[in-house]
């Protein structure tokens, strides 16, 4: 994977700082959770920046708060996209782990660059509309 990478491009951990900050910074373009736990819905109106979710298929935990959290951020209007992919469990794009799918990782690691480049680069009319300093 390349170092050139941004906020929430890993998961767990990562995938819970990625929601968390998106409800908490305001001026965020962009966020890409793998597998984090989502925040209160509650905090889903919070949300200005462009999401893209990535969940494993078998993720008890994860994927149990996820339900309460995209209605919450359908109901806020907020733009995102989520991938839920087959076959896989929490950790899939952790290559030191047997959980890791190379199919699944390199999938959501295409979708992931895609979406940055759609919603961050400069110029881009896919970006959020939020002013450039």
């Amino acid at each position: 994977m390349s170092d050139d990478v941004g906020w929430g491009d890993f998961g767990c951990y990562g995938g819970g700082i990625a929601h968390f900050l998106a409800t908490r910074l305001p001026e965020l373009s962009a966020a890409v959770p793998f597998y984090g736990m989502a925040p209160a819905p509650a905090d889903a109106a919070r949300v200005k920046a462009k999401l893209l979710v990535h969940l494993a298929e078998t993720d008890d935990r994860i994927n149990s708060a996820w339900p309460d959290y995209e209605a919450a951020l359908k109901a806020a209007h907020v733009k995102f996209e989520v991938f839920r992919y087959p076959g896989t469990q929490h950790g899939f794009n952790n290559d030191t782990t047997p959980r890791y799918d190379e199919t699944a990782a390199k999938l959501a690691w295409k979708r992931t660059v895609d979406f940055f480049d759609k919603t961050l680069r400069a110029g881009s009319s896919g970006g959020a509309s939020h002013p450039k300093p």
